[in-house]
């Protein structure tokens, strides 16, 4: 027998017995208000959280936040609330959207517990633009908020798109001598419109 034969023997000999896996039914965490702990935690994270009647009522709030007011290169995929200066069409290279500063984009199920948000390349044809923008926005209704990441999964299908994940609140990192970094690795700031 040699030697890696002897080491994996004895590997094998202590083998942790197997476990069933959890129930998963149950009770979850929920709250009264779930807008109100979505806020919360977004804001708790670096983000924003703003809720209108309609999409058509973005464009008036965004023309109030200063990352949008200096922004020279906008790009919009919810064409209800706003127009980009730049689209999607135009773009074949997903490196040319390099300069953009502001970006409004749909977002799926969205979280209470924890303020996260569900973000695919289903309608979106350079998923890189999430984390590429200087400051992103995104647009949810609120009958897709939910209480915890339990329902969350539940709604999703995570095989409808080759790409998907939760974005909460704007890119950030306390990694380097213990100092919050926020902008670090993706976008400076995060606003979250909830529709209804």
């Amino acid at each position: 027998m040699s030697s890696r034969d002897t080491i994996l023997a004895a590997v094998r000999r202590q083998l942790p017995q197997s476990s069933p896996l959890p129930d998963l039914d149950g009770r979850w965490i929920s709250y009264s208000d779930p807008f109100a702990q979505f806020a919360s935690v977004l804001e708790m994270i670096g983000g924003r959280c703003i809720r209108v009647a309609s999409e058509s009522e973005i464009a008036r709030e965004l023309a109030t936040l200063p990352q949008f007011a200096s922004a020279k290169q906008v790009l919009s995929l919810v064409p209800t609330a706003l127009s980009g200066t730049v689209t999607m069409e135009q773009v074949d290279d997903p490196h040319q959207l390099f300069d953009i500063d502001f970006a409004l984009m749909p977002g799926g199920v969205a979280v209470a517990e924890n303020a996260a948000i569900w973000v695919s390349d289903e309608h979106v044809k350079h998923r890189v633009i999430y984390f590429l923008c200087q400051h992103l926005a995104l647009v949810i209704q609120s009958s897709d908020l939910v209480h915890n990441m339990y329902q969350a999964y539940e709604r999703l299908n995570v095989t409808a798109s080759p790409y998907g994940g939760f974005i909460a609140g704007p890119s950030k990192t306390a990694d380097i001598e213990q100092s919050l970094v926020i902008g670090a690795h993706g976008a400076r700031s995060m606003t979250v419109f909830i529709v209804g």
